[in-house]
């Protein structure tokens, strides 16, 4: 079963123009009915944290799972660097542009990594920061610059690597850096940044995707980290000044990979096949000219009812990007994608070792993927 994006009403994407509309900010919405009244909100990103698998082990945060269990959807694909991209730009992927993990971006020969703001498998010369810059490729304002505009202060609290990065330069820019060393040093860094009279904060807590990538979000493991990120947000809660809101989110869930189809050892599946983007559980298809239609055939043939095959224009009609998609998103999005239903993905063994040895994946629509935590404290 899959699920579809809320957009305009339930989405990652509408969660900070709800935030800004608070705020006062002239023509942003609360579109979420967040009603929060404060005037210090941070906004805590934990990355693969599905409210499904919150509930799931809601006796290892207690602290979360004594909040409203508001769910949210994520938008398509289910991955980071989109939703990363939904929730800074404030506009569905169809709009900003980022749609999906490795992407065709024109004017270049290989897949783009936007999470990387590099080629895929190419030792490039030069800066791609100055062959595709950031503000640029997703022009539109963020909502921190939204926000700057109009008085509130504003501090991003996250990992030094993030600085300056093309995807923060995109999606994320209009506000102050503050890079965090460790997990006490990220909630000092909320804190001192909440001290600011209508002040915004966002940070982002990256360890439990690691987690669930690597041991498989039904793990112990996860299970543990899970805990380690009850406090953080219990912290945070405990030690930010009166008058704060305190929005706990996450940008995808995740699923432990079942039966893997190897497009590496596949060659009925690489017939016709220029590029192969995405990535496991939400796979862009990049055919040859004049491919289309027999690749089409040839991968719903083979691939049966474990994934669902479609060309770019049903997925367009089917709102999985918004129910807005520029010429450049459109351009980006493969001429078919593919999408597992089950617990199947589609690897490539030789291409993405790594990536198709781990047992955590994303991307899909499945409710596992596509629903998130909404959870708010105010104090």
């Amino acid at each position: 079963m899959f699920v579809a994006p809320r957009y305009g009403t339930g989405s990652l994407s509408d969660l900070f123009p709800s935030v800004l509309a608070g705020f006062g900010v002239p023509a942003e919405q609360d579109r979420l009915g967040l009603g929060l009244g404060v005037d210090r909100v941070c906004v805590l990103l934990i990355d693969g944290l599905g409210a499904e698998a919150l509930a799931a082990n809601a006796e290892a945060a207690p602290f979360l799972s004594s909040l409203g269990p508001t769910v949210l959807t994520a938008g398509f694909p289910t991955t980071t660097a989109t939703s990363v991209s939904s929730l800074g730009a404030g506009v569905p992927p169809g709009e900003h542009g980022i749609v999906g993990y490795l992407l065709r971006v024109a004017g270049q020969e290989r897949l783009f990594d936007p999470l990387g703001w590099r080629l895929f498998g190419a030792q490039h010369k030069g800066d791609l920061l100055e062959q595709l810059v950031p503000e640029q490729f997703q022009p539109g304002a963020t909502v921190f610059e939204r926000a700057a505009a109009h008085g509130i202060t504003v501090t991003q609290v996250a990992p030094r690597y993030q600085a300056g990065s093309g995807l923060t330069r995109a999606v994320l820019r209009g506000c102050a850096f503050r890079p965090n060393f460790s997990v006490g040093d990220l909630v000092a860094g909320v804190v001192e940044a909440l001290a600011v009279p209508r002040s915004l904060v966002y940070a982002y807590h990256g360890e439990l995707d690691t987690t669930g990538h690597v041991r498989g979000p039904s793990s112990e493991s996860w299970s543990l980290e899970l805990a380690h990120v009850d406090r953080i947000a219990a912290d945070i809660a405990e030690r930010m000044p009166a008058g704060s809101a305190l929005i706990v989110t996450a940008d995808h869930g995740m699923v432990e990979l079942g039966e893997r189809v190897d497009f590496d050892t596949e060659a009925d599946l690489r017939a016709g096949v220029q590029r192969l983007g995405g990535e496991p559980r939400a796979r862009h298809v990049y055919t040859i000219d004049g491919a289309t239609g027999d690749v089409m055939s040839t991968w719903q043939e083979k691939l049966g009812s474990r994934f669902q095959v479609l060309a770019r224009d049903a997925v367009i009609d089917n709102g999985w990007f918004g129910p807005t998609v520029t010429d450049t998103a459109r351009e980006r999005i493969g001429d078919l994608v593919v999408v597992a239903r089950d617990t199947s993905g589609i690897v490539r063994t030789d291409a993405e070792p790594l990536q198709s040895a781990l047992l955590g994946h994303h991307g899909s629509l499945t409710p596992a993927e596509m629903n998130v935590p909404l959870r708010v404290f105010a104090g």
